[in-house]
């Protein structure tokens, strides 16, 4: 099954116009079962249509809207969650740290053909602080039963001492490494997908072709639960009481 994350600033080009449709064409072509989105903002949009409801009805069966910011006009601001499967347990948690921006983790269980997977989706702050806080709070969601985890968004992890990388890669083994932002010169590795146990992230990439939608480049990965079940298989066996 493929995952998809991305930062889509907005729907505005790195040339300052709105194209919702670019990045609907975009998303669609790489066909993710899963896609966790980051700066989704309905008040470009003058037409009357919510972007949350564009978005997920062009990308997905299902999807949450975690909305974050609303402003005086009617529009919103924030993230999304779109699946292709049933989605189950969902808890979006404000996880705001101080004055800064509101900021907010969705948290969910989604029933893929394969067995159920935990997503939590989110984008963190800018100070290093306020990364910290918020990471605490995205493990205890990561750690909440499941055969696999995935975390993936905009970390805005880009500053070496005081990372929150050490103890995301520790906590969730598998995880992907692309150079993101700027999209037009990469240098900083900001959006992730991280994994639990490692073995299900099999591949991951990211497409040069959308650095003239967004300032984010995407990072897209392929999963599977067979290594998982097979892993939670030789466990039983492990601790099972001899006969």
């Amino acid at each position: 099954m493929r995952v998809m994350t991305w930062n889509i600033h907005g729907a505005i080009e790195c040339a300052r116009w709105f194209e919702l449709e670019r990045v609907v064409n975009f998303i669609s072509a790489i066909e993710p079962d899963i896609v966790a989105l980051q700066e989704v903002d309905s008040r470009h949009l003058k037409d009357g249509r919510d972007v949350f409801t564009v978005l997920q009805e062009s990308l997905g069966n299902h999807g949450i809207g975690a909305k974050s910011i609303i402003a005086e006009d009617g529009g919103y601001y924030g993230q999304m969650l779109i699946s292709r499967w049933p989605i189950r347990e969902v808890r979006v948690e404000d996880i705001s740290y101080g004055e800064f921006e509101p900021r907010q983790a969705v948290s969910s269980c989604i029933e893929t053909p394969q067995g159920p997977l935990r997503v939590v989706a989110t984008h963190l702050g800018l100070s290093i602080k306020e990364r910290r806080e918020q990471v605490r709070a995205l493990l205890r969601m990561a750690a909440e039963p499941a055969r696999g985890v995935v975390l993936l968004g905009d970390f805005n992890d880009w500053f070496w001492p005081g990372s929150v990388r050490k103890v995301l890669c520790r906590e969730l083994p598998g995880y992907s490494r692309h150079r993101t932002f700027p999209s037009l010169c990469p240098v900083f590795r900001l959006d992730r997908i991280f994994c639990r146990p490692a073995d299900i992230l099999v591949r991951c990439w990211t497409d040069v072709e959308a650095r003239h939608i967004s300032d984010h480049l995407p990072v897209m990965g392929e999963l599977t639960l067979a290594q998982a079940r097979i892993l939670s298989q030789v466990h039983k066996l492990n601790v099972a009481p001899a006969s």
